[in-house]
Parts: C-alpha cells; structure tokens; sequence
C-alpha cells in the first residue's frame, strides 16, 4: 500500500499540500509533504521577511485568500484571531511551521517555528537534528529541544526511543548519535546529548509534547496537557532527565527537573 505524507492543521479545513491520488499520483519524496493543493499558495518567509529561495529553511505562511474551507475567525476572540495569525506577516496566513520549499515545489514541514533554537547566536532547527537522529538504524523516534545553557543561550538535547530489540549500550548509541549530527549539520550545532527514553509524550492524535517537554527540562512549573494520551510519561522524563546517562556522563545540573 503507498503511504502519503500530508500536511494540515485544524485552521485549514482540508490538507494544505499531499499527493491526490484520486486525481494525479505524483512521485513522492522522502521528508516532504509534496506539492500545495488547489486553493493554497504556500511561500517561505526568511527572519528578515523576504521570500526564500528554493531550499531555503524559514516560516511557512499562506499568501490571503485562504482557501474554502478555512477557518474565518476565532469563538468570541477576533482579535486574538488577527494577532495570532494574521499580523506577523501582513498579507500572509502565519502557519507557525517551519520548513523549505525545493526546487521542484516540494514542501518540507521541519517543525515548528518555536523549535528553532538559538545557540551562541546561531538559529538552528531542532526539526533538522530530528531528521538526522531518525536516520540513525537503531532509533524508532526522537524528539529534539533546546534548554537553557548560561554560556550559549540554549542547547540541543535530543530524546531518542530505540527499535523494538535493540540492546546495544545505550553510551555507545548516544555518542553515535551525536557524532551523526556533527557530520551532517556540523559543530556549529552543539549537539552533546542523546537521552535514550521507553517512550516519548504525545497528545492522543500522535502529536509530541514538545513544549512540556522543555519545561520540565529546564525547571519551569508546567501544566499537563488536557490532550496528553498517559499523563505517567511525564514523569518518566522527568526521572530519565535526572537519573539518566548521556553519551556515558551523568547528566549534568541544568538538565535536573524541579521536585
């Protein structure tokens, strides 16, 4: 059976981008949502606000109109409504994803714009050591995000859950991982840490609690998601984040959660 990357969000109605197979089946491209569909011109917004270029990592946005079928307002919140999505990028519908378009009109969704993180100065995508951590042969799923770090501003800290069987040293996956992404994103990336976890936390439609996921990590008092499908995984993190080992080095202090 063919599997087919797609790209919504609730706002939108409808798939923003996909392969319609029920009237052309496009070739698909590992990573990539494929091309818009009908009633959708998706751009790339660089920081400064100027179009990207082919490849070029920076906001998903949609040029107004939206579509038929899109949301029109927020319940009993219109300016909120404007101000979340509308007023960022004049003109433009801001998705709050981040991802490139290539050259052939292919979109790639990296993440969200709030998961890029800053480090010494440098704007890095989590979405990006994602990709590089997933390829590794042992992991089934990873999540990366940034914590605080008083010499560097933030640090990537990658959670990594392996394939069913593997029992490798934990160590030795963890140093591979972050060789990995020396390799292919370079130094520049500060990527130190894999933390090997049973499973990661997840709305019930799938979606990784990212957000809650760097509170705890940096000590910030948080509230479980109405949506999480075990609230339990939390404190799973929690526990991993203070008594785990990465890259074979106990943890060290800025990682520990909060009693």
């Amino acid at each position: 059976m063919p599997v087919i990357d797609h790209w919504w969000q609730t706002e939108t109605g409808w798939a923003i981008a996909g392969v319609p197979l029920g009237i052309e089946r496009m070739p698909v491209k590992y990573g990539s949502t494929s091309k818009p569909m009908p009633g959708w011109n998706v751009q790339v917004l660089a920081a400064d606000g100027h179009t990207a270029g082919p490849g070029e990592e920076g906001a998903l946005v949609m040029k107004l109109p939206m579509s038929p079928g899109a949301f029109t307002t927020l319940w009993n919140a219109e300016q909120r409504c404007r101000e979340a999505y509308f007023e960022e990028n004049p003109g433009y519908y801001t998705t709050g994803d981040s991802g490139f378009i290539d050259d052939e009109g292919y979109i790639f969704v990296m993440g969200r714009v709030d998961d890029v993180i800053n480090v010494a100065g440098h704007r890095l995508s989590t979405g990006a050591m994602e990709e590089v951590l997933a390829s590794h042969h042992d992991v089934a799923e990873c999540a990366v995000i940034g914590v605080s770090d008083q010499m560097k501003g933030q640090l990537p800290l990658g959670f990594v859950v392996l394939k069913s069987g593997v029992d490798r040293p934990h160590g030795q996956i963890a140093g591979e991982l972050v060789a990995l992404v020396r390799e292919r994103i370079g130094p520049v990336a500060a990527f130190k840490n894999a933390l090997i976890v049973a499973r990661l936390p997840k709305t019930r439609s799938g979606k990784i609690l990212r957000g809650t996921m760097h509170k705890i990590a940096d000590s910030v008092e948080y509230k479980v998601p109405a949506t999480i499908d075990d609230p339990v995984i939390l404190d799973e993190i929690g526990a991993a984040l203070k008594t785990g080992r990465l890259c074979g080095k106990v943890m060290t202090a800025r990682f520990q959660p909060a009693p």
